[in-house]
C-alpha cells in the first residue's frame, strides 16, 4: 500500500471541499499522511506534527502553482514525486483538474505515470559575518527596497555578463519562465530545458534585455553604486533577507529535481496557449 502526503490548500479549498472528496476516495486503497495543523474532522488520515514528507511514495497538492512552490524544497531534497490538482487560476504545475481527480489518484496507485525533473537553483546569501542558502524552482528576485532603483552587476563564472540600473533583476529556471519573469517582458521556456533567464525588472536604460545563460554557469550578482544601498533578496515569492553592497549573491545549479507527476493530458505548450 502507497503512502501518500496530502498538502491541501484552504485558502483555495474552501471548507476542505476537495480534500474531502480525494481522501474518501483514497483512503481505503493507501495510508494518507496530513500536518496535524490541517487536521479535518471527518478525514480518514493519520495526522503528524512531524515531517509529512517522511516515508511518503508521493505527495498530492491541492491548490495552485504556489501551493506547490511551497512543497518544491522538501519534496526535490527527498526525491519524493508530487502530483497537483488544479485549484487555481494558470495552473502549468498542477496538471489535474478536480474533474479528473478519481482517475488520477488510479493512476498514480498503478504507477501509470511518467515523471518530469524539474530543475532547481542553489542561492547562497554570502555577507561579512554570515551565509545562508535557499532553494528555488521558480526564481530569485533581487529588489529596490525604496524609491531608488538598484544598480548590480551579473557575473557567469567570474566573467562580467552586464550591469542593470533597474526596479530589480529576475533569476529564473524554465519553470519560473511562465511566473513573475514573463510578467517583467523575459521569454517563455520549455520547463525540460535547463538554463537560466535573467530579467531585468522595469530596467532604466534600453540595452537591458533578458539573457539566458547555460546552467552549468555560476552566477553571482553585487550591488553596485549609483543605486540604492541595499535591497531585498526574495526566493519563490518569499522575503529571505537584505542584501548590501559588500554582499554577494551566488547562484547555480541545484543537485536537486522536483519530480512532478505528469500523466500525459495536458502538455505545456497546450497550457500555455490555453491559459496565457
Amino acid at each position: 500500500m502507497k503512502r501518500i502526503a496530502i498538502i491541501p490548500n484552504y485558502t483555495k479549498d474552501i471548507e476542505y471541499k476537495y480534500t474531502r472528496r480525494l481522501c474518501r476516495y483514497l483512503s481505503p486503497k493507501a495510508e494518507l499522511v496530513m500536518q496535524e495543523s490541517d487536521r479535518v474532522d471527518g478525514i480518514d488520515a493519520k495526522y503528524t506534527c512531524g515531517d509529512v514528507y517522511d516515508g511518503v511514495d508521493a505527495v498530492i497538492i491541492l491548490g495552485g502553482d504556489g501551493t506547490m512552490l511551497q512543497a518544491a524544497e522538501p519534496c526535490g531534497k527527498n526525491a519524493i514525486p508530487v502530483m497537483g490538482i488544479n485549484l487555481g487560476k494558470v495552473g502549468f504545475m498542477t496538471e489535474v483538474e478536480t474533474d479528473d481527480m478519481e482517475t488520477a489518484c488510479d493512476r498514480l496507485l498503478a504507477d501509470d505515470f511518467c515523471v518530469e525533473d524539474r530543475m532547481m537553483m542553489e542561492i547562497t546569501v554570502t555577507g561579512k559575518e554570515s551565509e545562508a542558502t535557499y532553494l528555488a524552482l521558480n526564481d530569485l528576485v533581487i529588489s529596490k527596497p525604496d524609491a531608488r532603483m538598484v544598480a548590480m552587476e551579473l557575473y557567469a563564472n567570474n566573467e562580467k555578463v552586464s550591469e542593470y540600473m533597474a526596479d530589480g533583476l529576475i533569476i529564473s529556471t524554465p519553470t519560473g519562465s511562465t511566473g513573475y519573469s514573463l510578467s517583467a517582458g523575459g521569454p517563455v521556456a520549455d520547463p525540460a530545458m535547463n538554463v537560466f533567464i535573467a530579467t531585468p525588472i522595469c530596467a532604466h536604460t534600453l540595452s537591458a534585455r533578458p539573457m539566458l545563460m547555460a546552467e552549468y554557469k555560476n552566477i553571482t550578482l553585487r550591488l553596485i553604486e549609483n543605486g540604492s544601498e541595499n535591497a531585498v533578496v526574495t526566493v519563490d515569492g518569499e522575503n529571505k533577507c537584505m542584501i548590501g553592497r559588500s554582499d554577494i549573491v551566488s547562484v547555480r545549479r541545484s543537485m536537486y529535481t522536483l519530480k512532478i507527476i505528469k500523466l500525459g493530458k495536458q502538455s505545456f505548450y497546450y497550457t500555455m496557449m490555453a491559459k496565457l
